[in-house]
């Protein structure tokens, strides 16, 4: 283990999310955060973008200008992709002349088949990797908001991505009850789009109805509610329209998937050990991922449960802190890693 951390300080963990990918280098924190979106020229198949430049382009590109998210539900739907936005991120972080092969810890959903876990440590080799690791998100995520996980205790942690939600409840070092549902912010925005869609007969695109969530959307009444003007393509006449929508209206629109997270977590806490369970009412359930910003989440899950919510300060940070933690202390914690056996 000791020649692991003698390398060159560029090992890398990697948050490779649905909507963003962080990427940690160890000794220095994180450097990097950027939409998983690649922009993809068909004529060439050569990435022109990647990042916050790619997804500016999302439903504004040419016939010959594709605009890819590589992840769907938390896991690789684009190989190739996937693998090209890889390289990109590790050359970005990768300065200097003799820089040496990272070793690169990637998060991955705990609901992933053994296919799919294998799929993402595959695009780290082909991206550049010397060895690469793969972490459960949510175990990654109680490690990155310095919860005891390796103490026989119960913590409680509810990770909420773009394309997941993970549940799970973790003690002495792994996971003893998880959930995972492929539902996350990306359904929340399907959902607006279709309720708008049902209701007002306008077309919304993606960004506009991740924009409206994340300025109006709640998942529990609040005071002094805002509302947001929204311009969409009008489905009868063809042409540009602009409507007001109330956030007691995004609220209903979002209902069906904040309901599905809600469910996922009482069926993991109806699974739970009694003891654990007791733990984490002391404690709290946890919430992280980019839906803990979500106003009302928490308040919600906590009429839902009886329990206690705590939200870090920086939730959508957590996951790849977590996986940052276990290369700068890979002697204690390498046990919560997996690896194939490829040399």
């Amino acid at each position: 283990m000791k020649n692991f951390l003698s390398f060159a300080g560029k090992d890398m963990a990697v948050d490779l999310g649905t909507a963003n990918t962080l990427v940690f280098v160890r000794g220095q924190g994180i450097v990097l955060n950027e939409p998983s979106v690649v922009a993809i020229d068909t004529r060439t198949n050569r990435p022109l973008e990647v990042g916050m430049a790619a997804k500016r382009m999302i439903g504004r590109t040419p016939s010959y200008i594709q605009a890819i998210r590589p992840l769907r539900d938390g896991v690789i739907a684009d190989f190739d992709v996937t693998e090209k936005m890889l390289r990109y991120f590790i050359d970005k972080v990768h300065t200097g002349r003799f820089a040496a092969r990272p070793r690169i810890v990637i998060c991955v959903p705990s609901g992933i088949t053994a296919v799919e876990r294998r799929a993402v440590e595959e695009a780290a080799y082909h991206a550049g990797a010397r060895k690469a690791y793969t972490i459960e998100e949510p175990m990654a995520a109680a490690i990155g908001v310095g919860l005891p996980v390796h103490e026989p205790t119960g913590s409680m942690i509810v990770d909420i991505g773009g394309g997941t939600t993970e549940v799970a409840v973790i003690s002495l070092g792994g996971i003893v009850v998880s959930k995972s549902i492929r539902i996350g912010g990306d359904e929340l925005d399907e959902a607006i789009i279709q309720w708008v869609k049902k209701e007002y007969s306008l077309m919304l695109g993606e960004r506009t109805a991740e924009q409206v969530k994340m300025a109006i959307g709640s998942a529990w009444p609040y005071a002094d509610e805002p509302a947001a003007e929204v311009r969409g393509r009008d489905l009868i006449s063809g042409l540009p329209k602009t409507i007001v929508l109330s956030s007691a209206e995004i609220r209903e629109a979002i209902q069906e998937p904040v309901e599905a997270i809600v469910d996922a977590v009482k069926y993991t806490l109806d699974k739970t050990p009694p003891e654990l369970a007791a733990d984490a009412m002391d404690r709290g359930i946890i919430i992280t991922g980019g839906v803990a910003y979500l106003k009302g989440i928490d308040v919600r899950l906590a009429h839902e449960t009886g329990m206690p919510i705590v939200t870090p300060d920086r939730p959508l940070h957590s996951v790849v802190l977590g996986s940052g933690a276990c290369l700068e202390e890979f002697d204690i914690l390498h046990v919560v890693l997996q690896s194939s056996s490829r040399a």
